[in-house]
């Protein structure tokens, strides 16, 4: 058992001899002022991001605070809008069904070319004036 042991521990030695000598080895091929450059540019690769981190950060938190100020406002504007759409819906519903009926009582009521489709001349709110 003793010698078992033993070659587990010549192995295990010999295997860190060699990694030993694989590591220096390897620090030959890189000189030491190309890692230190690496190293400096990657510390301030990482100050640059921990920066920018902060920067969104405090940017999301602006933001939320904003959202929660107008979040009240938005809801109450949008369920405004709903109403009116929903209004407007009915409105036009009504104008239909009184033009039918006055197409069907009065079939001379409307001219011809105010059947055909209206222009819209409503200002294009999105043209630069």
């Amino acid at each position: 058992m003793s010698k078992k042991m033993s070659e587990k521990e010549s192995e295990s030695e010999s295997m860190k001899l060699a990694s030993e000598e694989v590591s220096d080895e390897f620090k030959t091929l890189v000189s030491s002022d190309d890692l230190h450059s690496l190293n400096h540019l990657q510390h301030t690769i990482l100050g640059r991001l921990q920066d920018s981190n902060a920067v969104l950060s405090h940017f999301n938190e602006f933001s939320e605070h904003c959202f929660t100020e107008i979040s009240g406002d938005i809801a109450r504007n949008t369920r405004v809008l709903k109403s009116v759409k929903s209004d407007l819906d009915y409105i036009f519903q009504k104008l239909r069904s009184m033009k039918s009926k006055i197409l069907m009582t009065y079939p001379d009521a409307f001219p011809e070319d105010s059947m055909s489709e209206v222009i819209d001349r409503r200002p294009d709110l999105e043209m630069p004036k």
